[in-house]
């Protein structure tokens, strides 16, 4: 059950919408719809660059994967891997960076091989993500995108990549699972640090978080200005950090209803 303190986003104070700098969402399932980003959320990224309003997309898709969206979208940049990989234009050039340096990568390159066959041995059912070719830095096993796995297979796979050593992350698609200590707060922090030279925390109060899944619980709880697409009440019960505010519509719709409060204020 959702706690009485979850606001429509309708109520956001316009004073609080007139003072954001910037948007940084999710993607798949907060912009995207049947796993395509629709006319609606598209246009939404449009009006929010055309109103001066900086948007940064964070996902825990691979870098392969989100490199034609960070051409063709307008957006600042993609956070891809969960905080591992910046992918952004310069000029006609598009530059990836990287959290992790390659020697890392190269060493962790092993683990995440062994890491992924472990759990498939050990999970009937299991099965790597369609988009894996385009992974560096980390593993996703599909439980909702074109393979199910019931809730009790997903903890299962949580608890094998927890034994290697791994961080894990249910989004509403896959389990990803990572060595290291970044995470899609982190990859917020550098991206707008190296996109914009700003302090993402010392104005936190100034930039909407929008996400669907219990992924983003972490930057519901770091941003006043969270804000659940509808699609976040499939995962009433699995949520211990709500966002502040609930949009009407769901995925890309909803999406569309945070730019269009937003972008109201400023007129």
């Amino acid at each position: 059950m959702a706690p009485l303190s979850l606001r429509p986003w309708a109520e956001l104070p316009r004073d609080a919408a007139r003072s954001v700098l910037g948007v940084l969402t999710d993607i798949d399932d907060t912009l995207t719809t049947d796993g395509a980003i629709g006319a609606d959320a598209l246009a939404a990224l449009a009006r929010l660059q055309a109103a001066g309003l900086h948007v940064i997309a964070i996902t825990g898709r691979p870098m392969g994967w989100s490199e034609p969206f960070a051409r063709d979208w307008p957006v600042d940049a993609i956070v891809a891997e969960n905080g591992a990989v910046a992918l952004f234009r310069e000029g006609e050039r598009l530059t990836i960076e990287y959290a992790q340096d390659a020697a890392t990568r190269q060493r962790n390159a092993q683990r995440l091989r062994e890491t992924a066959a472990r759990v498939l041995h050990a999970v009937p059912g299991a099965t790597l993500a369609r988009d894996s070719a385009g992974r560096v830095t980390d593993i996703a096993i599909d439980h909702s995108e074109f393979a199910r796995l019931r809730p009790q297979q997903i903890d299962q796979v949580v608890a094998v990549m927890h034994g290697a050593g791994m961080h894990a992350s249910v989004s509403s698609i896959h389990i990803n699972g990572w060595f290291g200590e970044h995470d899609k707060l982190s990859g917020a922090r550098w991206i707008v640090r190296r996109r914009l030279a700003c302090d993402l925390d010392a104005e936190r109060e100034r930039w909407v978080y929008v996400g669907d899944s219990t992924n983003d619980q972490l930057m519901f709880g770091h941003f006043p200005l969270s804000v659940g697409v509808a699609n976040l009440l499939r995962f009433a019960g699995e949520l211990s950090v709500w966002p502040a505010y609930l949009t009407r519509g769901e995925r890309g719709a909803g999406f569309a209803e945070v730019a269009d409060a937003l972008i109201a204020a400023r007129s």
